[in-house]
């Protein structure tokens, strides 16, 4: 197993907080405009979910469904938050993030999958 997978599997707690620090900040800022980054809004809500999520589902599995469920709920406090500081609240935006969990949960259980089978054989 690789060294930077071993380090996720050992600190996807700090990195998972981390995670949802970063993308809680970003979510939150007031912003007169969406920076102009490679992308749509939906693209990176996506990628952002997925990434809170894949160092859970590398190692947490006990904890898996419960921290996926309080992020879902997370970003539906986010979404109705955002109006409040000059944001736009979507929906759109939460089915994003929650394709974002799931997709992040898939890639995790994957990546186990294929980590076992490489291990024993």
């Amino acid at each position: 197993m690789s060294t930077l997978l071993r380090l996720v599997q050992q600190y996807w707690l700090l990195l998972s907080s981390l995670n949802l620090i970063i993308l809680t900040t970003l979510s939150l800022w007031p912003l007169d405009a969406l920076p102009g980054v490679p992308g749509t809004d939906k693209s990176h809500h996506l990628i952002a979910y997925a990434a809170l999520i894949f160092p859970v589902a590398l190692r947490a599995h006990r904890y898996l469904w419960p921290l996926a469920f309080a992020a879902l709920c997370w970003s539906g406090m986010i979404e109705l938050i955002q109006p409040l500081v000059n944001r736009y609240g979507d929906w759109l935006d939460m089915a994003a993030n929650l394709a974002g969990l799931g997709l992040g949960v898939l890639c995790g259980y994957l990546l186990q999958r294929w980590l076992a089978r490489t291990a024993a054989g």
